[in-house]
């Protein structure tokens, strides 16, 4: 499939596929038959990419951390322990922020209260 299907089949607009091209997450092959154009054709397995990516994204790795996700989730590099123990990394992160975040919202509780007795 060309560019333009893969948008429509993944939800994920032509540039941010190009970005991920030109990141070296994905990467689409040429039809060695054709040669009158340039493009790049795409298969199944980077759509199932493009989901790992865009679901990846949504639970807060990075573009880095993904890069190294697909190269050792697709390539076998990982066991089923190793790729549970990156998943448990994220997740104590993400549990180590949200306690910040409540922290801050403590603060500024504070601050508003303090403004607001004070009239500053």
């Amino acid at each position: 499939m060309l560019i333009n299907e893969l948008s429509k089949r993944t939800g994920i607009t032509i540039h941010t596929i190009r970005f991920y091209e030109k990141s070296g997450l994905i990467k689409g092959r040429r039809d060695g038959n054709v040669t009158s154009n340039n493009y790049f054709h795409y298969d199944e397995e980077i759509v199932e990419k493009l989901e790992l990516i865009r679901d990846a994204k949504s639970v807060g790795f990075t573009i880095s951390e993904i890069s190294q996700l697909i190269d050792a989730w697709y390539n076998n590099k990982m066991t089923v322990v190793d790729k549970l123990a990156v998943l448990d990394e994220k997740m104590a992160s993400i549990n180590l922020r949200i306690q910040q975040l409540k922290e801050m919202k403590k603060l500024i509780n504070q601050f508003r209260e303090t403004v607001e007795k004070e009239g500053c």
